[in-house]
């Protein structure tokens, strides 16, 4: 193990632009999952600041909890994403010999917003953890080893592309085939295409968190019944994410406005509370102000909606989305992954 020092590590959060839904099991050990999102400049973040006390410490500005663990006391954290994620590392990199830390977190949007925000998170508290043991991951080995603390160590429902998203960074085209392979496409998009897609983004957080499981949960159901509606639904998602990809490619953002409001009716017909009055509300005020397309970011439910517009309409999107009550912003690409440095 490499001597201690203090450790930060960041990973981006990202937005789906299409396919989302696809990287549920069972449908994409079955038919095959495909995804596009990008990352933008909202991070969440985990410092690493040894001890000489032999306590582990977890806390959790932005939400408000710290936690004390005595040596040898049972990691009982209200913080399950920090006790998950230093369990699992400290057993399959450090022989189960607990390291003493205080771990700190905060990350730019709200649990629940839709944006990825948890399993970013895990993946910066795996990237610092990686970076202080040794630990021989690769960015693949990264998003795969998240992907289990969530969903199999936690038992938190939900898909793939978030974990790999937040590895990975950027602009990324992502398959999500049987066995649990993943392959990851990264776009070359110009630079022309990204400032005109970043000068069309608005993104717009609706007040409301929300419990994504509940949506994943009924679609899952849905996919293991066979539900003819769901079903069709995830193939639609599915072959979305396909003409995103060449319409982003290309530059036409009227074509991917198109079709991410063909996306957000087939999203919607996967699970009861993927809309809701809220976002419905948003979304018809969004378009009656000059937006192109809109949809929920994530599960649904709640969160943070995207618009698509054209650039010289956006200023007055934002306005009138905020004086509606929302909180509405621009946000920029990114274009890195998880990161992480020692100071």
């Amino acid at each position: 193990m490499n001597k201690v020092q203090k450790i930060r590590a960041r990973a981006p959060l990202r937005l789906g632009l299409a396919g989302g839904g696809t990287d549920l099991s069972p449908f994409c050990d079955e038919f095959g999952g495909a995804v596009l999102n990008v990352t933008i400049d909202r991070y969440a973040f985990a410092s690493f600041l040894p001890r000489n006390d032999g306590r582990v410490v977890f806390e959790a500005d932005d939400i408000g909890i710290s936690e004390v663990f005595e040596p040898g006391a049972p990691l009982h954290s209200e913080l399950i994403l920090h006790r998950g994620v230093y369990e699992r590392m400290i057993r399959d990199f450090n022989g189960g010999e607990r390291l003493p830390l205080t771990i700190k977190t905060t990350v730019d949007a709200p649990a629940g917003s839709g944006l990825g925000s948890s399993s970013a998170l895990v993946i910066a508290l795996i990237d610092g953890l990686r970076s202080i043991l040794g630990a021989p991951l690769g960015d693949y080995g990264l998003a795969h080893l998240a992907y289990e603390v969530e969903r199999v160590d936690l038992g938190l429902s939900g898909g793939r592309q978030d974990q790999y998203a937040a590895a990975f960074g950027g602009i990324n085209f992502i398959e999500f085939l049987r066995d649990e392979r993943v392959i990851v496409n990264p776009l070359r998009v110009s630079d022309a295409i990204v400032n005109e897609l970043e000068s069309s983004l608005v993104i717009c957080f609706s007040g409301r968190s929300r419990q994504s499981a509940a949506i994943i949960d009924q679609q899952t159901s849905g996919l293991r019944s066979a539900d003819a509606t769901t079903m069709t639904a995830m193939h639609k998602l599915k072959s979305d994410a396909a003409d995103m990809k060449r319409a982003l490619l290309i530059g036409d953002i009227d074509a991917m406005a198109g079709i991410l409001n063909e996306s957000w009716k087939a999203k919607k017909a996967t699970a009861q509370g993927v809309s809701t009055s809220v976002l419905d509300s948003m979304f018809d005020l969004a378009m009656s102000e000059g937006a192109l397309a809109g949809k929920v970011s994530g599960a649904g439910g709640g969160g943070f909606m995207f618009f698509l517009v054209h650039p010289e309409n956006r200023y007055r999107l934002i306005q009138s989305l905020n004086s509606a009550g929302g909180q509405a912003s621009t946000v920029k690409l990114t274009h890195r992954g998880s990161e992480t440095w020692r100071f």
